[in-house]
């Protein structure tokens, strides 16, 4: 169990890491109750930092099971491990250096539904704020960033969809009843922005030209006998990119768009880059049944979690207290995207609604707090209707 619960952050004690980051490498092995992970993590320890101080990385219930340093075996007096931290001495003082982590998981027994876990035979994670840090041992935080190359190894019948962060660097048989993709992501990304999902998945495909030309793969995965009900969703991404592109300038930066939604997802949606996690009731709608409302609803949060690719992916935050800087700021994004796209005073009215039902209630009760905290105990209770809807009106 992790020790550090209680710990309160405060905003004036940051530091940058003392080791920095360059590339991840990350194979998993899919297994329902033992999924291997091997972590290649490529460092060099920062600039003016002394060379007695180890590497420290966080964890979360985690089990080493093997430990290279340069791809030599690491004697057990140069390292602590234990399930929420893992400490490495004696690391070079100028030259970069590989270190290999192996760990295995239970993804069936992660009822935290927080990293890697599995549900009704899918595979999903959910890394924002601290999951990451379930799934391997890492710097888990918002100011590292380095680009990830992924390999997925899984039972070829059972997951049949292989996905992960960027672009698809392709696949195959990989031995007997297993197969294997890789993706590859060029822009350095923070951890909590990683995403794997795997298994029989149904699927609705576009393309989408950009404005420089380039065309993009467009796919939304659905349990099955869903898929006729995610047009209006595809219709909305084409039309958030689009949307970006015209009034920003942002062009979308991969050759494939991926969005996955499932009923178990355990938040609303998350925006990993290239591959968005939803649960399904805000991607889906059947003209029989469904509402204006929904569909509003269905087209603004798309486009909010698209609108992220710019507004907190690839200008992400420096730490947990800019929460802020990407969900204000996308916030702002898809309101303005929802008034163009219908009525802008009606858009407005509703927004105003939302902070006097919401907002104005948490500022004037005991769980007030500013846009921008200072300091907190627990990340995820910053997740409130002050950052998201006061925020986008600063």
């Amino acid at each position: 169990m992790r020790t550090d619960m209680g710990q309160i952050v405060h905003l004036a004690d940051y530091r940058p890491t003392d080791f920095v980051l360059e590339r991840v490498d990350l194979t998993f092995e899919l297994d329902p109750t033992n999924t291997k992970v091997e972590a290649r993590l490529i460092f060099h320890r920062r600039e003016g930092v002394d060379t007695a101080l180890p590497l420290i990385l966080d964890g979360d219930e985690l089990s080493l099971s093997g430990l290279l340093l340069d791809q030599n075996a690491l004697p057990a007096d140069q390292y602590d491990a234990t399930g929420d931290k893992l400490v490495v001495r004696g690391l070079p003082a100028e030259t970069p250096f590989e270190l290999t982590i192996t760990t295995h998981i239970n993804p069936e027994a992660n009822t935290q539904l927080m990293g890697l876990y599995r549900t009704n035979g899918i595979y999903c994670t959910q890394c924002e704020a601290e999951g990451f840090r379930r799934i391997t041992y890492f710097p888990d935080r918002p100011d590292v960033l380095a680009p990830y190359t992924i390999t997925i190894i899984g039972d070829k019948a059972a997951n049949p969809v292989m996905l992960s962060n960027g672009n698809f660097l392709g696949g195959a048989g990989y031995d007997e009843g297993r197969a294997f993709a890789a993706w590859f992501d060029p822009h350095p990304k923070p951890s909590y922005l990683f995403a794997l999902v795997a298994g029989d998945l149904g699927v609705v495909e576009d393309m989408f030209e950009t404005m420089s030309g380039r065309d993009v793969v467009l796919k939304i995965y659905v349990e099955h006998g869903k898929e006729k009900r995610a047009a209006y969703a595809m219709d909305a991404l084409k039309r958030s990119m689009k949307w970006d592109e015209e009034r920003f300038g942002r062009e979308y930066d991969l050759n494939i768009f991926q969005i996955v939604a499932v009923s178990d997802f355990n938040m609303g949606a998350m925006e990993n880059k290239g591959l968005n996690v939803f649960n399904d009731k805000f991607v889906l709608a059947d003209p029989e049944t469904a509402t204006d409302q929904d569909y509003a609803n269905i087209e603004a949060i798309i486009a909010h979690e698209y609108f992220h690719n710019w507004t907190g992916n690839r200008i992400t935050c420096r730490d947990w207290f800019q929460l802020c800087l990407k969900e204000g700021l996308t916030v702002y994004r898809d309101h303005e995207f929802s008034a163009d796209m219908r009525s802008r005073a009606v858009k407005r009215i509703a927004e105003v609604r939302r902070l006097k039902s919401d907002q104005f209630p948490e500022d004037a009760g005991p769980l007030a707090h500013p846009v921008r905290p200072t300091v907190y105990r627990e990340i995820n209770n910053f997740y409130t209707t002050t950052v998201y809807e006061k925020g986008s009106q600063k």
